[in-house]
């Protein structure tokens, strides 16, 4: 019995811990205006939380990536972004994916806009074309949070992703994890059916350092 007290007395500050980082995501989650929402880089408005952009930028000076591909543009905030610490790093391009046209986007040299369904077969052959003969590459996809489409992403995007660079599946918080546990299956549940198919992919959970991530288990590397 004093085993299993000595074990069980140290896993609740774990436990303690984890329920406190899931509290604070889900207020920080569900304060959209106040947070993730009201972000901005340089001007123009990124959807994501500063401390998932900090590992963005560690992940891009590590990797050094030649190409990087986004899927889920918006307001083209994250694109600009990665597309500033590519000029820092004075190397990289970025092409980024999505289904609705705008034209008040931020213009960039490095940045590629392409208009289409991140899967549609014209739309994959075109990023693959633009891939051909580089590397590192690097993916983030934030397009539709449904399962079978991030699933079909997965599928299309992991193969030009190079050996040790990464493929960030982002938005696994939803459908409880912790937060919106009403949206059905997600962006977690394609990772899970992905991983399953891919043992090359791996979950690389020292990205996640800062605790509050919207990208849980999503920081995924590929092995050599």
């Amino acid at each position: 019995m004093r085993i299993i007290e000595r074990v069980s007395a140290r896993l609740q500050p774990e436990k303690r811990q984890r329920r406190e980082i899931e509290n604070f995501h889900r207020l920080y989650y569900e304060s959209p205006r106040q947070t993730w929402q009201n972000t901005r880089w340089l001007g123009v408005s990124a959807f994501k939380t500063p401390l998932d952009l900090w590992v963005y930028q560690e992940l891009l000076v590590e990797v050094q990536p030649a190409l990087i591909v986004e899927t889920g543009t918006a307001l083209g905030g994250s694109a600009y972004f990665l597309a500033t610490i590519c000029d820092l790093l004075g190397r990289g391009e970025v092409v980024t994916i999505d289904i609705e046209p705008r034209v008040d986007r931020p213009p960039h040299p490095r940045v590629t806009y392409i208009v289409g369904s991140s899967t549609a077969p014209a739309t994959v052959d075109a990023v693959s074309k633009l891939a051909a003969g580089k590397s590192p590459v690097m993916v983030f996809l934030d397009s539709d949070h449904s399962r079978d489409h991030v699933l079909a992403e997965l599928r299309h995007y992991a193969e030009l992703v190079t050996p040790g660079s990464y493929l960030v599946v982002e938005d696994t918080n939803v459908n409880g994890h912790p937060v919106l546990p009403d949206f059905g299956p997600g962006p977690m549940e394609a990772l899970q059916d992905f991983l399953g198919e891919r043992p090359d992919f791996a979950p690389d959970v020292a990205q996640e350092k800062f605790l509050l991530t919207f990208n849980p288990r999503g920081y995924l590397r590929r092995t050599a």
